[in-house]
């Protein structure tokens, strides 16, 4: 069992040694082999699922609810705007400035941590820590590929910044490529069927579509049309007219109820195809005895409407983590020292010796 310094100055370490391995997504091999090599260092030997790394407790008890601990190794390409090195950690004025300090590599050494410290002593439940790669753009190689390898899971932990508060809701996304289909004709004359007009029309439908069921936690469904494009050239009327909806959905929906609303309300010459129906909105009930055990230690349950590996879940989760989100995918993204320090204490409090059926 380690104090919670050796905690923090072993986190801070690896968290140094992970930006310092460029893991950009697809490209998490060394950073996954960085990660192998401490859980070995500390007793373990974690199943290979990918590049992805899954290591069950040493009192792992088959009768025992699971509970996961998962956050990813990969980060975004750096942005224009950088000052320093990404890939060169920099400590300077109470913080650690480099490329995924804040998404998501602070949540992922102080889960690992926790994972260590949780598993030093009885729990009444199986922690389970789960490093997944591709993340960032929800690939096959991620969190998908490791779903039929998990055993069952009461509840799962993801790490992602949310200033150490429970997101135990988080928006969904759907993206709509639409096509309205008109006729072609001569500019010049009054001839052929405006694709372009008819796509406004719904369009301007679209903006204004309500929703009737709205979250308590996450708000409405919000629907934005984001593309169109149409036509050939100046004097040509366009035939047809395409454009794309991006849709973040509550959990009072799934997305293909989403899907049959919008498409009940088109007229039958726009067509509509989902891209996937796979990330769905998620939230964890807040009677769950963690979400309890959250307010009892003053925390504030919240809605979170950015996107993580919890979409992918079937089981009920949430985020937490230290850190900010306005900082993810930024230039000189960065994590304040304090809040490294303090993640595995906090993610103590409300973990060791909790009941989570």
């Amino acid at each position: 069992m380690a104090s919670l310094k050796e905690h923090y100055e072993e986190s801070l370490e690896l968290l140094k040694n992970l930006i310092s391995h460029p893991s950009v997504t697809r490209n998490e091999q060394e950073v996954s082999q960085i990660l192998l090599a401490d859980l070995r260092a500390h007793g373990y030997e974690p199943k290979q699922i990918g590049l992805n790394l899954m290591a069950r407790g040493h009192n792992y008890d088959a009768s025992k609810p699971n509970l996961l601990l998962n956050s990813h190794m990969d980060t975004v390409k750096p942005v224009a705007g950088w000052q320093t090195d990404p890939y060169q950690p920099v400590e300077e004025d109470g913080r650690l400035i480099g490329l995924g300090s804040n998404d998501a590599g602070a949540s992922l050494v102080s889960l690992l941590h926790t994972f260590y410290e949780l598993d030093s002593k009885e729990q009444k439940y199986n922690p389970i820590f789960l490093a997944t790669c591709q993340e960032e753009v929800n690939g096959d190689g991620g969190m998908k590929l490791v779903l039929s390898h998990l055993p069952q899971i009461a509840v799962a932990l993801i790490g992602e910044p949310t200033g150490m508060q429970p997101a135990i809701a988080e928006k969904g996304l759907m993206v709509l490529d639409f096509t309205a289909q008109g006729k072609a004709g001569h500019a010049a004359r009054e001839e052929g069927v405006n694709a372009l007009y008819r796509a406004m029309d719904v369009i301007s439908m679209l903006r204004d579509f309500k929703f009737e069921s709205v979250s308590p936690f996450l708000g409405p469904v919000k629907m934005t049309v984001t593309m169109v494009n149409a036509g050939t050239q100046h004097n040509v009327i366009p035939d047809t007219c395409t454009f794309t909806a991006d849709v973040r959905s509550n959990e009072m929906y799934s997305n293909k109820q989403i899907f049959d609303l919008v498409q009940e309300n088109l007229p039958e010459w726009c067509l509509v195809r989902a891209r996937s129906f796979n990330l769905n909105s998620s939230r964890l009930n807040p009677g769950h005895p963690i979400v309890r055990k959250a307010l009892s230690l003053g925390l504030e349950p919240y809605g979170s409407p950015t996107l993580s590996d919890q979409a992918v879940l079937a089981c009920p989760s949430f985020k937490m983590g230290p850190g900010d989100s306005a900082r993810s995918h930024t230039a000189g993204e960065y994590i304040c020292l304090s809040e490294l320090e303090a993640a595995v204490p906090a993610y103590l409090k409300l973990l060791d010796g909790l009941e989570i059926g």
